[in-house]
């Protein structure tokens, strides 16, 4: 049994799930409405204020989807009821990042700026403090999409080891190389 798979997820106050008969799970919160299509293999019941997810065999595709779609199952929950955020930290001189409307705008030492449209169930905002780092904020239900953009935004400008410039994650941790040393 995977460890993940076989756990089961408790459903918090004010969140409704339903499982339709293409396996088609929708989960509908106060922030809003997610949906997933489950593999027609694996099984979802909903009884009592929890959700569980079983598979049919132990067949090596069985497990590896029990333990996904239960997750990705999770999120949704997980979504719909609290939500999720990513902060994403420019480090470097010059880098700034400022909103408007849905379209991030973002300065990161190019020749042009870079502009970005939010989806629409991502939400951003912008702070600049001055003698601080600017911090771009993202928020959305969808754990997945919020992933897939702060993603995209970090590949525009990847931290390199040596200075420690680019697109980070507030908190993560660069490992940083020494660089060239001055001969006498």
């Amino acid at each position: 049994m995977s460890r993940i798979g076989k756990l089961p997820i408790s459903l918090p106050a004010g969140v409704q799930v339903s499982v339709d008969k293409e396996n088609i799970v929708t989960v509908k919160g106060a922030k809003g409405t997610l949906t997933q299509a489950v593999d027609r293999d694996i099984t979802v019941a909903v009884e009592d204020g929890t959700l569980t997810v079983s598979r049919p065999t132990e067949q090596k595709r069985h497990k590896a989807m029990h333990g996904l779609y239960r997750s990705l199952i999770n999120n949704m929950v997980m979504g719909v009821s609290t939500g999720f955020e990513k902060k994403l930290e420019l480090v470097g001189v010059g880098y700034k990042a400022t909103l408007a409307g849905t379209t991030l705008e973002l300065a990161l030492g190019y020749s042009h700026n870079v502009f970005i449209a939010m989806p629409p169930t991502v939400t951003a905002t912008a702070v600049t403090d001055k003698g601080k780092n600017p911090i771009v904020t993202l928020n959305s239900i969808d754990n997945q999409l919020l992933g897939q953009v702060a993603a995209k935004i970090r590949s525009l400008r990847k931290v390199e080891p040596y200075k420690g410039k680019g697109v980070r994650f507030v908190g993560e941790i660069i490992r940083r190389k020494a660089g060239k040393t001055a001969s006498k």
